[in-house]
């Protein structure tokens, strides 16, 4: 076990990365999910607090090695925390393969496709999608504006969505009857 006092020195510094550095990157391994690079950097960190905080070498413990694993848990953790408080950084690669926001083609085409299929829908049907969706009429007011029950106007904006799904093979029906793009099969 390495001693030191007032301030820690080398050797006894690299006597503790000797004596607990594989067991504490393995240990960081398992927290990081296999990220070598990760627990590497936090082994690194963990030593350095250890040279920052020398007091903890006179500790009434025989080993430094739960002290260590303490401090390296907890890095860890705060690295995780800090990594899942920012947005997720993306490459060139996903950038080049996304649609220019400015160009309005694929939304046109989209309006398109869409128009024709609710075409295709009885009029009763295309009715309370408009109504719904067009309009923004909640379900109670599209009932009262088409004169049917409530109940007639879910059943025939389900229906409808159905037949927009089966219309177009690139949309589904997503929660709440929203129709959302279908990912991409993988290929």
């Amino acid at each position: 076990m390495a001693t030191a006092t007032a301030t820690t020195d080398e050797r006894a510094l690299a006597e503790l990365q000797r004596d607990h550095g594989p067991a504490l990157l393995g240990f960081l391994l398992g927290l990081t999910y296999g990220d070598q690079q990760r627990a590497e950097d936090l082994v690194q960190e963990t030593l350095v607090r250890a040279w920052l905080h020398p007091e903890a070498f006179d500790g009434p413990y025989a080993s430094m090695r739960p002290w260590l694993f303490t401090v390296a848990r907890r890095l860890a953790i705060d690295a995780r925390r800090s990594r899942l408080a920012r947005p997720t950084e993306i490459g060139d690669g996903a950038l080049a393969a996304t649609a220019d926001p400015a160009d309005a083609t694929e939304s046109a085409v989209a309006a398109l496709d869409v128009r024709a299929a609710v075409r295709e829908l009885s009029p009763e049907h295309r009715a309370v999608l408009v109504r719904l969706y067009f309009h923004g009429l909640t379900v109670n007011e599209a009932a009262a504006d088409l004169g049917i029950p409530a109940g007639t106007v879910k059943s025939r904006s389900h229906y409808a969505l159905r037949q927009l799904g089966r219309c177009l093979p690139d949309y589904r029906p997503g929660r709440r009857g929203v129709a959302r793009p279908r990912a991409a099969a993988p290929q």
